[in-house]
């Protein structure tokens, strides 16, 4: 697709709790007239994902920042923790509201508390008439930052002009349910920056190690269509030195710790074509989800006290390419019998990375293929309080796409298929325990200009996540996830927004099912109007 055309102005789901976009009217679709093309207004965004499932009994609420974007000017506040509700939660969930009307474009925005990310967010494109949306999120997982007062940072950044009036207005809270999680981590730390990098140091009486990496590419430059890159000498308006794999990788020490595909995000002006996403946005364009790094193999090299290097990368980015953001959070859980566990790493293998783009130029069309893979095995000890305890991460990533265009990109389109097959098993006293989880992302779509000036995009994306947990080889839980949008939507370019004579039908299917039970949600938009919003399990 066209570079002039597609770029937008910004440059582990396994609990049916998973994070979640509530909509105004979100509970059912009521019977509506569908227009002949869009209007000036239409249903205020949402998603088929599950609502967060919240404990019974006492609750507080904290307003954690409330604010009007007009620019790139961060809102700063402070953050008090809730009274009445003790120190320990057996739950946190954050709620975003949002409103905009006007004209806008789509923008990214991210949340700090203590300089912890816990949220990061994208924002939809309005109507005329105005829109309001909502993002839910379990924040449970950073309780320890919420015990103490805390800088708060928000950023949604944006331009407010003549053309461009949409002012972004949210209010975000948390809502803290009494009680004590189980699974929370001890300690939730950030990154320091140094002369020789970024640094991490851990308490030296660290059990369990996870990184979270909140990687998007942006910036309104080609990394943010990332997927759609090629090499010379391929004649496309997007380049990369080797094309569009992207591997985001977490160094400790220099030495090779985690990799991991990253998700092909695709925000709300995306594809060249917003009248996809005015109503369903894309998946994770709402809550983008951290990728997780299991560190705890480093762990008995990270517990002695001393600061050591951690640096996130993402290969196949040209150097001195700008355009990905990827802010890290440490979460560590702490042997609370021991005050310092010693171990070390015990295996160390990674093969070298597969990537291989062929192109195939026609007479007036082109085509450039693309098959890449890695793979990566660590392995270490610590000697706990309760005995040796061995953790081993296996990783293996793999990506094919086929990626054609015409002359003049006037039809562009993509096929591409990611996988993330990740496998983490511990040992002690007891039987080894595995959790095995297969991440697939598809992308298939294509843009095409007619001589008319007609624009047509379809698409369909998808986001799936396959978990197995096993004890001594017997399967103990499982769950699969199958998150699926699919749109089709044609507009006149380069007339005024009343003579676009846009018309575009989307939808997406939420299902997630397992040992846990079973969650089954779909809806459907035709021209803006929400014509169905059906549950099954």
């Amino acid at each position: 697709m066209r570079r002039r055309i597609v770029m937008s102005m910004f440059a582990s789901v396994l609990l049916l709790v998973a994070s979640t976009l509530l909509g105004t009217g979100a509970a059912s679709a009521q019977p509506a007239e569908v227009p002949a093309e869009f209007g000036t207004d239409w249903h205020d965004p949402l998603t088929a994902t599950p609502p967060i499932s919240k404990p019974d009994g006492r609750s507080c609420q904290v307003t954690l920042a409330e604010a009007q974007f007009r620019d790139f000017t961060p809102y700063k506040g402070t953050y008090t923790p809730p009274t009445g509700c003790g120190d320990h939660w057996s739950k946190v969930v954050l709620r975003l509201d949002g409103k905009v009307k006007g004209r806008q474009y789509d923008r990214l925005g991210y949340l700090h508390v203590g300089g912890v990310e816990v949220l990061r967010t994208s924002t939809p494109e309005p109507s005329p008439d105005g829109i309001e949306w909502s993002v839910e999120k379990d924040v449970t997982r950073y309780s320890e930052t919420f015990r103490a007062a805390q800088d708060v940072e928000m950023l949604i950044g944006n331009v407010v002009d003549d053309t461009y009036t949409g002012v972004i207005d949210v209010k975000v809270t948390l809502t803290f349910y009494q009680g004590r999680s189980a699974t929370a981590p001890d300690r939730v730390l950030t990154l320091a920056d140094t002369a020789d990098g970024t640094t991490l140091t851990t308490p030296r009486n660290s059990e369990r190690i996870v990184a979270e990496v909140y990687a998007t590419g942006s910036g309104g430059g080609c990394e943010e269509f990332w997927y759609l890159t090629v090499a010379d000498p391929a004649s496309y308006s997007c380049k990369a030195d080797r094309g569009p794999y992207r591997e985001v990788q977490i160094e400790v020490d220099g030495q090779l710790a985690g990799i991991a595909a990253p998700f092909p995000n695709v925000w709300t002006g995306g594809w060249s074509n917003p009248f996809l996403w005015y109503v369903i946005p894309a998946p994770r364009a709402f809550d983008v989800k951290p990728i997780e790094y299991d560190l705890t193999p480093f762990a008995g090299l990270l517990d002695d006290g001393r600061p050591h290097r951690v640096e996130v990368s993402v290969a196949g980015v040209p150097e001195g390419q700008s355009g990905w953001s990827a802010p890290v959070n440490v979460l560590v859980w702490q042997d609370a019998h021991r005050a310092h566990v010693t171990g070390g790493l015990t295996e160390h293998r990674a093969t070298d990375l597969a990537n291989s783009s062929t192109y195939t130029p026609g007479s007036d069309a082109y085509r450039v293929d693309t098959e890449a893979g890695h793979r990566l095995t660590v392995a270490g000890y610590l000697d706990t309080s309760h005995g040796r305890v061995t953790t081993t991460v296996s990783r293996t990533l793999a990506n094919t796409s086929a990626h054609r265009w015409t002359e003049g990109e006037t039809t562009d389109g993509l096929d591409a298929t990611w996988t993330d097959d990740e496998s983490v098993t511990v040992g002690g006293r007891g039987p080894a325990r595995t959790t095995h989880t297969v991440r697939t992302y598809t992308m298939n779509g294509v843009v095409a200009v007619g001589t008319d000036d007609r624009l047509r995009t379809t698409l369909t994306l998808g986001d799936r996540a396959a978990v197995v947990e096993t004890r001594d080889g017997r399967r103990t839980a499982w769950s699969r996830l199958d998150d699926t949008y699919t749109g089709d939507a044609t507009y006149t370019l380069n007339v005024p927004r009343d003579q676009r004579h846009a018309v575009g039908t989307t939808s997406e299917r939420y299902r997630l099912y397992g040992s846990d039970g079973c969650y089954d949600r779909s809806l459907t938009t035709v021209q803006g109007v929400l014509t169905e919003d059906d549950r099954g399990c």
